[in-house]
């Protein structure tokens, strides 16, 4: 199993690994999620797939195992920044615009954490290993990139998990359903781990 950080800059040394992640997006997200995201040619993509993202993606053997995407939140293309200060904006149909208690924050030591998926097809034995290296890659990729915290919206059982991984999190937001699923946006602090 290959854990990959992906940039504008590194993703040509890397064949159809890109390609292929936003197809295992679409995958999860448009047809096992049934969300109604942008496509073309098989792709599920959005407006925060910019050269300020970085895509952290599980593979092996040419199979997407798992992603994540990281955005700045001092990130800016048109009118748009990034997903959850978007939100708080009301720019998002899809997001409620009270997903936080404060301002969204635009800070070079804050990214946030979106499309975060493990296929479906990774069996129920292998789960928590990729769920494990994923998250290792994001915090190692984060810290490399100058961040101290991380904000997701994330389903609202975050915090059953939290506690496996080197951080520290609070909620920054109400617990709401979207799309069926409750979610909550968490903020998230890094500590120290072997």
């Amino acid at each position: 199993m290959q854990v990959t950080t992906l940039s504008f800059n590194n993703m040509g040394s890397y064949g159809d690994l890109f390609p292929n992640l936003l197809r295992a997006r679409k995958q999860s997200f448009i047809i096992d999620n049934n969300w109604d995201l942008p496509e073309a040619d098989g792709m599920e993509y959005d407006q925060y797939d910019t050269p300020a993202s970085r895509w952290i993606v599980v593979h092996e053997y040419g199979e997407i195992l798992a992603g994540i995407r990281l955005t700045p939140t001092t990130a800016h293309c048109g009118i748009y920044t990034y997903m959850i200060a978007d939100a708080q904006k009301g720019l998002l149909d899809s997001i409620p615009s009270n997903l936080l208690y404060m301002p969204a924050p635009v800070d070079e030591h804050i990214w946030e954490s979106s499309r975060v998926f493990v296929s479906k097809k990774v069996p129920a034995k292998m789960r928590l290993r990729v769920q494990e290296r994923l998250m290792r890659q994001l915090i190692d990729t984060a810290k490399s990139l100058g961040a101290e915290q991380l904000m997701g919206l994330v389903p609202a059982v975050w915090e059953r998990w939290i506690s496996k991984l080197s951080l520290e999190a609070g909620a920054a937001g109400p617990k709401m359903k979207i799309d069926g699923t409750m979610n909550q946006v968490a903020l998230m602090r890094f500590k120290a781990y072997p």
